[in-house]
């Protein structure tokens, strides 16, 4: 089948509680992840979210839990820095065998990163086409017929930029929690605003909540703190704008595998912190976004 073409059948649309007006690829309730624990990953693009995520996987991973990393973006470099290269996407490998899904493998679209965290890429459809939606939704169905959910404890979804519309707020249907990657600054919290209005508008037809901010590239939060409060949202953690972190991207590396310095034990013992947070059990948080005006008011200049 040819993803540009989705059949009609697999477009629901949803009651007008899931965005008012909008029509979106809906959740096969057949088709749901299980018991693992899932966290949805978004922020503004080029936040620092695939950087966030593969270190909290290997975070979880350190805690002694099996995870399973899903990148949802078509440039397909979610999970490069725990598998040390580009791995094929499901789209790559289902369009191989003529999208007939029983010809495919586990290995053919499952790799193991660093320090056991399985690793899939979803890729995405061609530009313009197709719809983001049933890409995930068919690597969720390729993965629980191979059976890989099964004695999977995390699961991590890592969402292009800060798309949560249509296809790409897919991985909101099957999250406990989402998670917002921002730093100190009033472009990502432009874009966060905008987030949770999108996790919001699920919430109301699916178990996902919002769980809080992760700040990101940030030496300081008092931008943060001052729309949080706003908001009713919380600062998770903080991630301090560290040449460290950069050059690890470049090293195809995770920070848990570069060498030990101050600033490099902080940043891994704040990843720790968090995953053990995370599954603890985060409160979910009653969070309003602000109007776009009122942004402006709250954090703009005169």
């Amino acid at each position: 089948m040819n993803i540009a073409t989705v059949p009609v059948a697999d477009i629901r649309r949803p009651s007008r509680a899931d965005g008012e007006g909008s029509v979106q690829v809906q959740m096969d309730p057949n088709v749901k992840i299980g018991n693992a624990k899932v966290f949805a990953v978004y922020g503004k693009g080029g936040i620092g979210k695939s950087t966030t995520s593969s270190n909290l996987s290997v975070a979880f991973s350190k805690l002694g839990k099996r995870v399973l990393q899903i990148g949802c973006d078509p440039k397909h470099d979610s999970t490069f820095t725990l598998t040390k290269k580009l791995v094929p996407t499901v789209i790559d490998v289902l369009e191989s065998v003529d999208f007939h899904p029983e010809e495919v493998r586990t290995e053919d679209f499952v790799f193991e990163g660093y320090n056991g965290v399985m690793c899939v890429e979803a890729g995405g459809p061609p530009a313009g086409t197709g719809c983001g939606g049933y890409v995930v939704g068919q690597t969720v169905k390729l993965l629980k017929e191979h059976h890989l959910l099964e004695d999977t404890d995390v699961v991590i979804f890592d969402v292009l930029g800060d798309v949560v519309c249509g296809g790409f707020a897919a991985p909101l249907q099957h999250a406990d929690r989402a998670l917002i990657v921002s730093a100190n600054d009033f472009d990502s919290i432009f874009a966060m605003n905008r987030i949770m209005a999108a996790i919001i508008a699920k919430s109301k037809n699916y178990n996902v909540r919002l769980g809080g901010v992760i700040a990101n590239r940030s030496n300081g939060t008092d931008q943060l703190d001052k729309f949080n409060a706003a908001v009713g949202l919380k600062t998770m953690a903080r991630f301090p704008d560290l040449d460290a972190i950069r050059r690890s991207r470049l090293k195809k590396a995770t920070l848990f595998e570069m060498e030990p310095s101050p600033e490099i034990n902080a940043v891994q013992h704040e990843y720790l912190r968090l995953a053990a947070t995370l599954w603890a059990g985060a409160e979910p948080l009653d969070s309003r976004p602000l109007k776009d005006r009122d942004i402006f008011d709250l954090l703009g200049f005169d």
